[in-house]
């Protein structure tokens, strides 16, 4: 009830900004539906293509009303326009522009994606032991969630209360086990949904991305949602990356959707780091046997077919799951044990083939 009375609250307060052409924004007909959570304000404005800059005091302005009745919450307004543009091949073959270039984020050296081309396959879970990893081998390193419909870092980490807001409106992220956490899921309340289009979502993701106070990064370490939607080819199109590590189980279901998440990347000219297996074996804890429940070494056969490194397999523990529900990860909780030793492998392996990530 408080979300919709926010909510109603920023709807009357942008009826004092005026568009283009008359009218206020409150009335006009490409306003979204404005998003109220824990911890922020989101909506956005959809314009014909070339009314962006005719648009941008409105923007502005909305920003300005909205921050005055949202009760400290961060405000995300996103300006869009429906231009179905295709590559940048297409679009330069139509004599139109292509997408703006990649723009380094300040303060982070390097990127690293971590995605997979489906869910269930633990992406979100390696993601944040490869992070704690990365710090272990002394790396300044961040971690983003910016798989905003599902998002699993703060579960994982632990992360407790909203992230602290400057007033200038940038995020201050969280502090966990060495890393430097964002993730709109610190802004939800307990089961809440994100519901949002993908202007919205794509927008949130260049907010969460660059109006955080990130410090000096030497590495961000990015879990992307499953699949190849809006927000893999925002980050994409946003930012160079040094590459992306794809996250597969060995069956051949997942492997498929795994492949498909290659293309993509490789379409959009990011370097495949590797693919890592994951729920590669269980070991029974009773008796030692092992048990290949989803099959055994069919990421380790993909990724030589397609000339990819193979970065390593993890396996089905429950020391793994028990400490990531905990929001204890394994790699910093118990690094020296069996079950953290994988994630440094791994770490150290993308580290030799990438030595200029070291400072």
């Amino acid at each position: 009830m408080a979300n919709e009375l926010i909510a109603n609250a920023v709807r009357n307060a942008l009826r004092s900004v005026t568009i283009p052409g008359g009218g206020n924004l409150a009335d006009y007909g490409g306003l979204s539906e404005i998003i109220v959570t824990q911890g922020a304000v989101a909506f956005a404005i959809s314009v014909a293509h070339g009314m962006e800059t005719a648009f941008a005091p409105a923007r502005t302005a909305a920003q300005a009303a909205a921050e005055k009745v949202s009760e400290g919450r961060k405000v995300m307004v996103s300006l869009t326009s429906d231009r179905n543009q295709a590559a940048t091949g297409q679009a330069k073959a139509q004599n139109r522009p292509g997408p703006a270039p990649r723009e380094a984020v300040p303060g982070i050296r390097h990127i690293v994606a971590v995605g997979s081309g489906k869910g269930g396959v633990g992406k979100s879970t390696v993601a944040v032991n490869l992070a704690l990893a990365f710090a272990a081998e002394g790396l300044r390193t961040g971690i983003l969630d910016a798989d905003l419909y599902g998002p699993s870092i703060p579960k994982l980490l632990g992360l407790e209360g909203k992230p602290a807001v400057r007033e200038d409106g940038i995020f201050s992220p969280h502090q966990a086990f060495g890393l430097k956490a964002m993730s709109i899921g610190s802004m939800l309340t307990p089961g809440q949904a994100v519901v949002w289009r993908g202007p919205m979502a794509t927008s949130a993701l260049r907010q969460l991305l660059r109006e955080t106070d990130w410090g000096g990064l030497d590495v961000l370490v990015v879990d992307l949602p499953p699949g190849t939607g809006d927000i893999q080819i925002s980050l994409v199109q946003q930012v160079p990356l040094l590459g992306a590590v794809i996250i597969s189980t060995p069956q051949d279901l997942a492997l498929i959707d795994a492949t498909k998440a290659m293309d993509m990347f490789l379409r959009t000219e990011v370097p495949i780091l590797g693919i890592v297996e994951n729920m590669s074996y269980f070991l029974a804890p009773d008796t030692g046997r092992r048990y290949d429940i989803f099959g055994h070494g069919g990421a380790h056969a993909a990724a030589d077919n397609l000339g990819i490194p193979f970065l390593g397999e993890i396996p089905l523990v429950m020391q793994i799951r028990e400490t990531s529900d905990a929001g204890r990860p394994v790699v910093a909780t118990n690094p020296d044990s069996a079950e953290a030793l994988p994630f440094r492998t791994i770490a150290k392996r993308l580290l030799a083939a990438q030595p200029a990530v070291r400072p």
